[in-house]
């Protein structure tokens, strides 16, 4: 479905576990790809199967035909207003992958979530680590971060309120073993309700 945001329109595709979901996880895709990614459909499969619904957003730009993301303040935007249109009945959660996964621990706390999926946090620009984005993981909302050893985005450090889980081998988009990547979310889903 169509949600306008004062960004243009975004696109929710929402997805229902049997039974009375426990949770809503709502998750965003990367700078330049889709909610079609590895990664957050091995997700989306994994808390499907674990009582909790998700919904999958594609940001303005992306509806728009456009690969270049838009910037931080207007991707922020997008999502707030998205997360209000859902209007979940069960607790929220909010995650994505790489900038989908920045987008929800900036707004984290203004959408009223009880906890973060980051996959493939990109702590830095490549070849870049004196520009760390740790900051944006300080959200007082408990976080997971599921990031590869191999990352050239970097890997962030567990912190207070911030678990990391790290995949070997892995690189920026989490394929090498999906596996893990889901019971991480699973368990981090689980503690949360």
């Amino acid at each position: 479905m169509k949600i306008a945001t004062p960004r243009g329109d975004a696109m929710v595709e929402r997805f229902e576990p049997k039974g009375k979901p426990r949770l809503l996880l709502a998750l965003g895709h990367g700078a330049g790809g889709g909610v079609d990614a590895p990664d957050l459909v091995a997700v989306r499969e994994a808390a499907l199967a674990n009582k909790v619904a998700v919904a999958m957003v594609t940001q303005p730009y992306r509806v728009a035909g456009r690969r270049a993301p838009a910037p931080a303040p207007a991707l922020d935007e997008a999502w707030l207003a998205v997360m209000a249109a859902l209007k979940p009945k069960v607790p929220l959660v909010v995650g994505g992958r790489s900038s989908g996964a920045r987008v929800a621990c900036r707004t984290a706390a203004l959408s009223k979530a009880v906890g973060i999926v980051a996959l493939a946090f990109p702590l830095h620009a490549p070849g870049k680590p004196e520009k760390s984005r740790a900051s944006e993981l300080l959200t007082g909302v408990p976080t997971l971060v599921v990031n590869g050893d191999s990352d050239p985005f970097g890997v962030p450090s567990p912190t207070k309120g911030v678990q990391v889980t790290i995949i070997p081998g892995a690189r920026h988009d989490l394929r090498k073993d999906l596996n893990a990547v889901t019971a991480a979310v699973v368990t981090f889903l689980s503690s949360l309700g």
